[in-house]
């Protein structure tokens, strides 16, 4: 199985085929929070200067406690600058990648040397020099247990657990159980609090790992005003709480709607849903012409993913799937 470079939040694309503006279009090809964090307000000292070491200091020291590590917190140009570091970290060997999940950790690793194998169960990755295990999995959802990591490091070299949507379910997490410099787990801001565009994610590691990790990185990694947003953000318990119990209601909300459609629930997380509809290219098409874009995925002919409209937009997708049923 070898996945494709391509990726969700593409409207321009559908723009350029169904026509309408940004405006007109509810952009559910993606998982991000459809109700973002408040912005806090940002000093001008955020925007006019480098970022300082006691600023990155705080902002690991806060995302430590938010995200309940014992590891070392770095904080990445999105997770997805954590992926790109990856491949990096070690001499080129053979990788595994637990799939179909997102594309770019193979993409990442092929482009850095490594001979790259897509195995479809947790087992199958043993014996690699690098395995990748992303939890809850993008795009079907699939849950591996923490204790199942724990048994599965002493069979690679190295083990990636990106966990981009893990906040919502905590429990899934490894961070809190980090110990070693064997394992790297990710985890991304964007996604849960509703601002991708900060581009702020996290590498969580120890040891020699964690250094190489730093020197990569480079010293101003992140922004200042990420850095502020990040940093009230993470420290916000009653949101982050609140919008737990919110996108959980959502997705079952979202669930609900596929069921009268006649779609079958593959997985999510309580930031999309992924559904197996007859046809998943002519059900993008029929939510298309609606001006609401989802994903579909080049290895599945029925799999369809849609993220969470906000509250105002709710309307516009109930109509939207009644249009696109094919019962």
């Amino acid at each position: 199985m070898r996945s494709s470079r391509d990726h969700g939040g593409n409207l321009d694309a559908a723009i350029a085929r169904w026509g309408g503006t940004p405006k007109d279009w509810l952009d559910l090809s993606t998982g991000i929070n459809p109700t973002p964090y408040p912005l806090p307000p940002i000093p001008a000292a955020s925007w006019a200067v480098l970022p300082r070491k006691a600023d990155m200091v705080r902002l690991s020291r806060i995302a430590a406690e938010a995200y309940a590590t014992p590891a070392r917190v770095i904080a990445m140009n999105g997770a997805q600058g954590a992926i790109q570091l990856v491949p990096g970290l070690r001499k080129p060997g053979r990788a595994k990648v637990l799939a179909p999940t997102y594309n770019e950790h193979a993409a990442a690793l092929r482009a850095g040397g490594w001979q790259v194998d897509e195995v479809g169960d947790v087992a199958a990755l043993a014996g690699a020099d690098l395995a990748v295990v992303v939890n809850p999995n993008n795009p079907d959802g699939r849950r591996t247990a923490p204790n199942a990591m724990h048994q599965l490091a002493a069979d690679v070299g190295l083990l990636i657990i990106d966990e981009s949507f893990a906040d919502p379910e905590p429990e899934l997490s490894f961070a809190p159980q980090l110990e070693g410099d064997q394992i790297i787990v990710l985890r991304s801001f964007g996604k849960f609090y509703g601002l991708a565009g900060l581009r702020l994610g996290f590498a969580l590691a120890n040891g020699a790992v964690a250094e190489r990790l730093v020197e990569m990185a480079g010293p101003w990694p992140v922004s200042g005003p990420a850095i502020d947003v990040a940093c009230h953000a993470l420290a916000d318990h009653a949101w982050r709480e609140k919008t737990k119990s919110r996108l959980t209601a959502a997705a079952a909300r979202l669930d609900r709607l596929a069921r009268q459609a006649g779609w079958d629930l593959i997985g999510g997380t309580p930031l999309f849903r992924t559904y197996a509809t007859p046809d998943a290219k002519t059900t993008q098409a029929a939510l298309a012409w609606q001006k609401v874009w989802s994903r579909v995925f080049p290895y599945s002919d029925t799999w369809i993913r849609l993220g969470l409209p906000d509250q105002a937009h709710w309307t516009q997708l109930e109509t939207a799937i009644e249009t696109a049923s094919f019962k």
